[in-house]
């Protein structure tokens, strides 16, 4: 968040309760779709070096032989990453030292309120004494227990999940390919069931090994989420006696790093705003960890509220437009809750309804009824396959002009921008180039957030030189077999990557309507 805020031009401070990051691999799936994000914010490259692609699983289903299981994701951009979250950390934290913001520690949020000029917050300096400090807003990203969300006293909706957990951080002896997963699963005819999970960790043989904790160490009274709990860490002995039980093959544990005896908490925070008052992440929704979403809705809810909140700092939109956090960001986590609720109370069993493949990507969350999603077309949307709302899929093969190298779409929509782009097809005629000329130069001045325009032509066009207008070719034609477009079919992306307004035929009149509602 607090990247994302200085990469828009928006300075913040961030402060954590922690004297330091903590050192354990807590989450570490990391979804194609975030490593969409990553790649907009710059750091793609060190993130992808620090992890682990983790692309196959082996199952052993209710003692049944061993099944394989290959992730073929080579039509995305990106697969599934495997990144301990200390690295994931370390990496954040340097990238937003280029800023030129440090994370403060440990500095506490004692209390704060909020009127209609900005919110007064009090903050418990290392040496116990008392800052008092304003912002313009306050965002709470500070997990399950939130004090911003406590302040606020906004509820958080749910319960706990009815068995506890214990997670290892050890070596794994099992002879498994590298990036391979392991899953032994025994269903259970009611409640969740027995089950033991290693996840492939970058160093060599290192695994995160999940597994239910036995009935006496599963206090009722615990809190209700968290890793970082009071009770005694399982121990080295106690994670083996679980894999002995339910591996049918001999695996030994050893040299454990780290320990938890958790409860997992299935919450919702009632809203996801109050005021000048925000929350994102833990703090607005916990889950069970299935399908590796929980840090990954965060990034998303983070992506979603920064450009929302530097337009509006800058004098861009309108504080309406914070609304629409809330409006596109909570039935997601929504979704999420339910979802990965059911999908831990049905792991192994046979009559298990079956998931889409990307459902676990993120990529196929919309915000088509977001009121920042505009359709303005003669076709039916049931014959369009990428409509405003969608998040805006990546294509490549495009070609520029004296440019030797081919590029991708997030080349073209890369940064903080809104990019319309418009789809010019074969050829244009000299009025339609004024035209788009006009709208390039239009769009400069306009009122609303900055967007640019660039122009995408199919191969072997013949367009008249434009003047201010960048083309590039749709050179592998995946762009035109993705987004179906018809000439002068136009699409405005968002710098969260989601298209937010779309029209066949664009229209200078449609394009500024949008950007000026802004």
């Amino acid at each position: 968040m607090a990247a994302e805020l200085a990469r828009h031009g928006v300075l913040c401070r961030i402060i954590d309760q922690l004297a330091a990051p903590l050192p354990y691999c807590r989450a570490i799936g990391v979804t194609p779709r975030t490593l969409e994000v990553w790649d907009d914010m710059g750091i793609i490259t060190l993130m992808i070096d620090a992890g682990l692609w983790i692309d196959r699983t082996r199952r052993y289903l209710n003692h049944s032989p061993a099944q394989d299981e290959v992730r073929d994701f080579s039509d995305l951009p990106y697969s599934s990453l495997g990144v301990p979250q200390p690295e994931t950390e370390r990496i954040l934290t340097a990238h937003l030292a280029t800023f030129g913001i440090a994370v403060e520690r440990p500095v506490t949020l004692t209390s704060f309120t909020q009127d209609s000029d900005g919110v007064n917050v009090e903050l418990t300096r290392p040496d116990g004494t008392i800052q008092k400090a304003s912002f313009q807003y306050i965002i709470g990203c500070d997990g399950a227990r939130s004090a911003v969300r406590r302040i606020l006293d906004i509820p958080f909706e749910g319960d706990h999940y009815p068995v506890g957990f214990m997670l290892g951080d050890v070596v794994l002896d099992l002879d498994l390919p590298r990036g391979m997963s392991l899953w032994a699963i025994n269903a259970a005819q009611q409640g969740p069931p027995d089950f033991f999970i290693a996840i492939p960790l970058p160093a060599r043989n290192r695994y995160r090994v999940s597994m239910l904790a036995p009935p006496d160490s599963s206090d009722i009274s615990a809190p209700a989420h968290g890793l970082q709990t009071d009770r005694p860490a399982p121990t080295l002995q106690e994670l083996q006696v679980v894999a002995d039980r339910i591996l049918p093959i001999k695996a030994t544990i050893s040299d454990l790093q780290w320990s938890s005896n958790f409860r997992i908490g299935t919450r919702l925070a009632a809203n996801y705003r109050k005021d000048r008052s925000f929350l994102a992440g833990d703090a607005a929704h916990i889950h069970p960890p299935t399908g590796g979403q929980g840090m990954n809705t965060g990034i998303q809810d983070a992506y979603n509220l920064a450009w929302k909140i530097a337009l509006v700092l800058r004098h861009k939109a309108t504080l309406q437009l914070l609304d629409t956090y809330e409006a596109e960001r909570r039935p997601v986590g929504a979704d999420v809750v339910a979802r990965t609720r059911a999908a831990s109370d049905q792991l192994g069993r046979k009559n298990a309804p079956q998931q889409d493949r990307l459902a676990d990507t993120q990529l196929l969350i919309h915000y088509r009824h977001s009121t920042l999603s505009k359709n303005d077309s003669t076709k039916s949307l049931e014959d369009l396959p990428i409509q405003a709302g969608d998040r805006a899929p990546d294509c490549d093969g495009f070609r520029r002009d004296h440019v030797r190298a081919p590029f991708r779409l997030l080349d073209i929509t890369r940064g903080t921008d809104h990019v319309l782009l418009v789809y010019v097809g074969q050829s244009i005629t000299p009025d339609q180039a004024a035209q788009l000329e006009h709208l390039a130069q239009t769009l400069k001045i306009v009122p609303g957030p900055n967007c640019r325009l660039t122009a995408i032509a199919a191969p072997d066009s013949a367009l008249p030189t434009l003047i201010g207008v960048p083309v590039v070719t749709d050179t592998g034609r995946q762009f035109a077999a993705t987004y179906r477009p018809t000439p002068a079919t136009a699409y405005l992306i968002r710098p969260d990557g989601y298209i937010g307004y779309h029209a066949r035929p664009v229209t200078q009149r449609g394009i500024i309507d949008y950007l000026t509602s802004l």
